[in-house]
């Protein structure tokens, strides 16, 4: 029985497609035949929310589903493209004629291999043509695209679906040592100057009495021993 107002606007890849109860890859559900025509109704980054004509919806990788093509546009109006295909093309292109003029380089001998490898690394370009029909691949969005030669869509990815792009791994950052605290300047003091004590009171000049250890004792008088008759 088809969902009153049901309108396919996608179809199911050939392959068939996997199915999820919410937008989250741990919550598997029964996969989607292929071709089957689905209604998107919500976008949630790569995900997609989808009806089938049953009354029955899923969550699925959005950027898997097979549009429908759209009624001829109205006389006098533009042809509307979906994906045009020229930046992915002319990116291709220039990944293409570096890669080129870097391998003539190195068949010039004006290359040795190491700088070959370091000049090329991270070039990543995938073309197949065959007619009218063009598969690309979008090293942007690590996906294959189909071109017919008016718009592009997503043929395969390497990739679950996330609902908001990967925030980029930061490395932590490394903890500040506070500086060591420089220690107190050494009070000016006037060379021959008595040394001050903790609470600024000067020391008691050495007392006259006071000797060292090879100082002799002072004379002393002894009273005269009185003897008996």
């Amino acid at each position: 029985m088809t969902t009153p107002g049901f309108l396919p606007t996608h179809v199911v890849p050939p392959g068939g497609l996997p199915a999820w109860e919410t937008p989250d890859p741990s919550h598997p559900t029964v996969a989607l035949d292929a071709l089957l025509p689905v209604q998107l109704l919500e976008r949630r980054g790569d995900w997609g929310r989808v009806l089938c004509a049953n009354g029955w919806s899923a969550w699925v990788d959005g950027r898997l589903l097979v549009a429908v093509p759209q009624d001829p546009p109205a006389a006098g109006t533009a042809p509307a493209r979906t994906a045009d295909p020229r930046p992915l093309l002319a990116r291709v292109e220039e990944a293409l004629t570096r890669y080129r003029t870097e391998a003539e380089a190195l068949a010039a001998g004006h290359r040795d291999g190491e700088s070959f490898r370091r000049r090329t690394k991270g070039l990543r370009i995938g073309v197949v043509v065959d007619g009218e029909s063009l598969w690309l691949f979008d090293a942007a969005h690590e996906r294959w695209v189909y071109c017919d030669g008016a718009r592009l869509s997503t043929f395969a990815v390497g990739e679950k679906p996330h609902e908001t792009p990967a925030a980029p791994q930061v490395p932590p950052a490394a903890p500040q040592v506070p500086p060591a605290a420089a220690p107190d300047p050494e009070p000016t003091r006037v060379v021959g100057e008595p040394e001050r004590g903790p609470a600024g009171h000067r020391p008691a000049a050495p007392r006259p009495a006071e000797r060292g250890p090879t100082d002799h004792a002072p004379t002393r008088l002894v009273p005269p021993v009185t003897r008996d008759e």
